[in-house]
């Protein structure tokens, strides 16, 4: 490990990507596994397929999230509780409003037959979270409904948590926040602040309503009798507060709350999605003919619905996933922000129009998250801190370096070059350091994990052509501003200074392509391979074609290459796996192994294999056209995280690439 990483956290368990898994059965995973997303700028939340609200963050989307679990239930007649989303006789459908981050789930209990349509969205002007339920009786008799709630959040008080009954719902709160349940419904059946969990499975809540300490709290809503064929709807809000109020002002804010007209809020926020869509449709995709063509559709608008549920707006940081996993019990949680993915994602922006959330993470991000000594830690919190770490890894700075150049490219804003070079600079003197250790095998600063993020042994074929373009990129950013890069922060850089950087940087592509050929050119297996210690093929040697040009796509050994890629990463599915034996989760294909042979394929005009390569990923796209980071090989469903930044992105860059093409 590089003694230049003063941040570590020790984590047991098999590592991957920054990901850390620990062996479970399904059902703990469940809540790993979410379905469905729904935000806003400052709030985010996750969702089982049946309507089961998983996760909630708030007021970042990588800020901790609140919840342990909250389930819903019914209670019609004399009936036990009926949980919504877990009951041997309810079916479910769940679909969003089209061109929204708006969800809903269609709940039917075919014993009662009783449906409930439960809408779920965050408002845009404010940060509530409404669930909207319609009770439907399709029964052919009256039937009385209580509507229950039965929520536990997660404290870092040692999971000490007090409650307070309203009038029209509850306040779970402990040192830090102030969580508020409530309905613009006046009637409620009771609440219960302790011992919720001891009665709750017979539907009754008792009527506790005292301030007390506990970690779950109820409350019951009655719905009243409901005749055969009618319906009634009811609003749920969720209403977070820091506790930068007092109590007593967080109720008044709660009955100011109550007041909104949530139908013309569910409406406004329709609008807002449909025209954010409209606004970021940078490829103009035309109407699909076919289901094909469809789905290629669905997933480039759930795509650009995505990227603004990653993004801080305040900061520019973009977390990889919205996964938060407090307790690092199955992973190492994805809502932290890796410079590396966001690289990609902002190229992705930058297609879509997003041009100045792009422009944000560099231009912010980037500058207040970079050492002294130029570099860029594994992974950071969205406001700018230093997330949990396991070391660090040189292709991290090296991205940003190529992705400050990839911006400007789309934008061309000199200005944001101009502000950007001594960050691209200082990155630049780092990577020189790092490649002289490696060239005279000192292991000073050349100690760095791949990109997998599982091994630190060795130097990687990865970071080295991820530098080698970052090198590349340095000088291309030099001649993009021409005479006017000494026109600026009072002629700091002078020609000669540029030249002679310039020089020294053609000398290092030079030997850090030469070392490549020497060092990481299997001739015995006719293959470029990964690492200098590890001699097997992986997906990423790919990077050294697209996107860093190092080799150009039809050499002879990068043909040799692809070749062994298809050989020993293509499984019969016609997924590929990250690299040879890969023990994450059974070796899963990567969606993006697959977009990135896609790259590659276009690029040497293999239009016929471009495709079947990229049909593998249509094959595999989630629940509601999310892509996940990694898919089972045998029914091709997401096995781990849905909503995977960096896989939308390359999905996008394909697109784009595609759309180039005659």
């Amino acid at each position: 490990m590089s003694k230049y990483i003063w941040y570590l956290v020790k984590i047991q368990g098999e590592r991957n990507g920054a990901r850390i898994t620990l062996a479970s059965n399904q059902n703990t995973m469940e809540k790993y596994l979410n379905d469905a997303i729904i935000g806003n700028k400052n709030m985010l939340a996750t969702f089982s397929s049946k309507g089961e609200m998983l996760r909630l963050s708030y007021p970042n989307h990588d800020n901790r999230q609140y919840l342990k679990y909250f389930h819903t239930g019914v209670k019609v007649n004399d009936s036990n509780i009926i949980y919504l989303h877990d009951d041997i006789n309810n079916t479910y459908i769940q679909y969003y409003d089209t061109d929204t981050n708006i969800l809903n789930t269609e709940i039917t209990n075919t014993y009662f037959n009783l449906k409930i349509v439960q809408t779920d969205f965050v408002t845009i002007k404010e940060d509530i979270l409404v669930k909207k339920y319609s009770f439907i009786n399709d029964s052919n008799i009256e039937q009385d409904i209580k509507f229950l709630i039965h929520s536990e959040l997660l404290s870092d008080q040692n999971n000490f948590i007090s409650g307070m009954k309203l009038d029209n719902g509850m306040v779970q709160f402990a040192h830090d926040f102030s969580i508020a349940t409530f309905s613009k419904l006046e009637k409620i059946f009771a609440g219960q602040i302790n011992g919720t969990s001891n009665n709750i499975g017979s539907g009754i809540i008792g009527g506790k309503d005292y301030v007390g300490m506990s970690k779950d709290s109820g409350i019951s809503f009655d719905i009243g009798k409901l005749p055969a064929g009618h319906r009634k709807d009811i609003e749920i809000c969720i209403y977070i507060d820091e506790n930068k109020k007092t109590m007593h002002d967080f109720i008044d804010e709660i009955e100011r709350i109550r007041k909104i007209d949530f139908n013309k809020e569910l409406n406004d926020t329709k609008a807002y999605w449909r025209k954010y869509v409209k606004e970021h449709d940078g490829l103009k995709i035309k109407e699909p003919q076919n289901s094909y063509e469809e789905k290629i559709l669905n997933v480039y608008k759930r795509s650009i619905l995505l990227f603004p549920l990653l993004m801080n707006e305040e900061t520019g940081g973009i977390i990889a996933s919205p996964e938060v996993d407090e307790e690092l019990s199955q992973c190492g949680r994805y809502a932290y922000c890796w410079p590396r993915d966001a690289v990609f994602i902002t190229q992705a922006l930058d297609i879509l129009k997003m041009n100045k959330e792009a422009d944000k993470f560099y231009s912010e991000f980037c500058r207040i998250t970079q050492s002294k000594n130029g570099m860029w830690e594994q992974r950071f919190y969205t406001d700018g801190r230093l997330a949990p770490c396991w070391g660090y890894q040189v292709d991290e700075t090296a991205s940003v370096v190529y992705g400050v150049y990839n911006h400007y490219e789309y934008t061309k804003n000199e200005e944001f070059l101009k502000e950007n070079l001594h960050m691209c600079e200082l990155a630049i003197t780092f990577l020189k350091k790092y490649v002289y250790d490696v060239l005279e095998n000192t292991g000073k600063y050349s100690v760095s994990y791949d990109i997998w993020e599982e091994n630190d042994r060795g130097i990687h074929m990865y970071s080295l052509a991820s530098i080698f373009s970052a090198f590349d990129t340095m000088k291309k950013i030099y001649k993009a501003l021409g005479k006017n890069v000494s026109d600026f922060e009072n002629n700091r850089l002078k020609e000669e200074k540029i030249n002679k950087n310039i020089k020294e940087i053609d000398e290092l592509m030079l030997k850090v392509k030469e070392y490549i050929e020497q060092n990481l050119y299997d001739e015995n297996r006719k293959s470029y391979v990964r690492n200098t210690e590890d001699r097997r093929i992986d997906i990423s040697l790919l990077g050294a074609v697209y996107p860093f040009n190092v080799f150009s796509p039809k050499e002879k050994k990068v043909l040799n290459t692809v070749e062994n890629i298809n050989l020993t990463l293509r499984t019969y599915t016609g997924g590929y796996q990250r690299y040879e034996n890969d023990g994450y989760r059974n070796g899963s294909p990567w969606p993006i192994s697959n977009l990135w042979m896609t790259l590659y394929y276009l690029e040497i005009g293999e239009k016929k294999k471009a495709k079947e390569t990229f049909d593998f990923v249509l094959k595999t796209v989630g629940k509601h056209s999310f892509l996940g980071e990694q898919v089972d090989n045998s029914t091709l469903k997401p096995n781990w995280v849905i909503g995977l930044g960096w896989s939308h992105a390359m999905f996008i860059i394909v697109l784009e690439k595609l759309s180039n093409i005659k």
